[in-house]
């Protein structure tokens, strides 16, 4: 009796080997494992679709950073020209009035060339001299200066020849006459001087 107990609990114990057996054979089938092949004998290795994709995220990246450095580039150099233009709008922010206040200091500068000869004509230069100095003293504070002519080389940028002519006095190419005044706001000709050249 015994022994037929111990034959059957045998029996089971290789029932379940079996089973088990079978089980991991199952494993082995559903892993991809070819049989009689270990499954600590397989090397995983990464397939050729993981590493494209890889290369392409690593290439998106790249672009996606270069068209960040060039945006912040661009807003760079958007900043650096509207900063300059600001600047250049405040620093000549007066031209225009300028430019229409020179043809009346012209007339006063003609006007007081007139010599006076009663004290009524004589008091009527005074105001207007007045009058001159005032405008040529705010013109001052804005940044105009009178270009200098007479005597000075002949400067396209700064002088308009409209004559030429031969004095010994003057070196060649020394203006010798200015019929009409150039002036510069700060570093910018707002008009140049009309003269005459020496030859």
């Amino acid at each position: 009796m015994t022994n037929e107990k111990n034959n059957s609990i045998h029996e089971e114990v290789e029932i379940e080997s079996a089973d088990h057996v079978e089980l991991t054979e199952e494993q082995a089938v559903d892993s991809g494992l070819e049989e009689g092949q270990n499954l600590e004998e397989t090397v995983v290795e990464p397939a050729e679709e993981y590493v494209k994709e890889i290369q392409m995220l690593k290439d998106k990246l790249e672009e996606a950073d270069n068209r960040y450095l060039r945006l912040q580039a661009d807003f760079d150099n958007f900043r650096r020209r509207t900063r300059l233009d600001l600047e250049a709008s405040e620093k000549y922010r007066a031209q225009k009035l300028i430019t229409d206040l020179l043809p009346a200091l012209d007339n006063f500068e003609r006007a007081m060339q007139i010599e006076a000869d009663n004290e009524q004509t004589k008091s009527l230069l005074q105001g207007m001299d007045m009058v001159y100095r005032g405008l040529v003293e705010a013109l001052k504070k804005e940044g105009v200066e009178p270009i200098e002519a007479v005597g000075k080389e002949f400067d396209p940028h700064q002088h308009q020849a409209v004559m030429q002519g031969e004095d010994e006095n003057f070196g060649s190419n020394i203006v010798t006459d200015e019929f009409q005044k150039g002036y510069m706001l700060k570093d910018r000709i707002i008009r140049p001087s009309m003269v005459k050249v020496n030859q």
